[in-house]
């Protein structure tokens, strides 16, 4: 896929990954692009900066999810690429509160959920469209102190994987970004879920968006900015004993006996 004259809605685009999404799909031609947010105050700086739309919008909600379609379609015409981005790190062990479970399965899994039951008809009718929806290497490998945010995220990606293998004879493609730790306000708190995402560095978001562009080219149902994922499924899935094993380790060397 080229963005060149594409119309793109971003959510969680008033900062971190979104963001830089949103100027880099303007950078690359896009007619119109939509940065939404639950924060409108952000969506807004990232509209005023790189010349974009922004809109008020709480994925959590399917209301929110079918109204911001709905204005895109209306007003800027067909929508060629959906990014299902916004995400939050929440629950981080069995004594997380269920709320936070709750909103962690609402914000994580249910909007991408909700992106495609209003979506899925309209790009069937029009013989296909796209949904980038951002995962996180957590829906990959699991998330050591962060329990929730692992869940939901592996449940992100079988959802993804379910929307590619039923819908790709009707022209729909669908792409998973899934990043180890990117510099966004949710690993700026530092804490050791952070710590163990990050013992490969601490990616840019405007790098990431570079792996993003190659990804949507190529039509990729993963996209991996961190090239040392892909070698970790392998080990994963080659022997899940000794996998298990090493994560433990490293939650010991990170967090000590927890």
């Amino acid at each position: 896929m080229e963005l060149k004259d594409k119309t793109v809605v971003v959510t969680g685009g008033g900062s971190g990954i979104g963001r830089a999404l949103a100027e880099r799909f303007i950078a690359e031609g896009a007619r119109y692009v939509l940065a939404a947010d639950l924060n409108l105050d952000g969506a807004k700086a990232t509209a005023e900066e790189f010349g974009c739309e922004a809109m008020k919008a709480d994925v959590s909600r399917e209301e929110d999810v079918k109204a911001l379609i709905e204005h895109v379609e209306e007003s800027a015409g067909p929508i060629d690429l959906f990014c299902s981005n916004a995400g939050i790190g929440m629950g981080r062990d069995l004594d997380a509160p269920n709320e936070e479970w709750q909103k962690s399965w609402d914000v994580n899994v249910m909007a991408h959920v909700y992106a495609a039951r209003h979506l899925v008809p309209r790009y069937v009718a029009r013989d296909g469209g796209y949904f980038l929806n951002t995962s996180s290497a957590a829906g990959l490998l699991n998330q050591i102190a962060g329990a929730a945010y692992g869940v939901t995220k592996h449940a992100a990606v079988g959802f993804g994987e379910w929307l590619a293998l039923t819908y790709a004879h009707k022209g729909i493609k669908v792409s998973m970004l899934c990043p180890q730790a990117v510099r966004t306000p949710m690993t700026a708190q530092g804490n050791s879920s952070t710590q163990a995402a990050s013992v490969d560095g601490m990616m840019e978001p405007e790098t990431l968006a570079d792996a993003v562009i190659e990804g949507l080219r190529a039509e990729s149902f993963l996209i991996l900015p961190h090239a040392e994922v892909l070698e970790y499924m392998r080990r994963k899935t080659a022997d899940y004993d000794r996998w298990i094993g090493g994560m433990n380790r490293l939650q010991l060397r990170l967090l000590g006996d927890t």
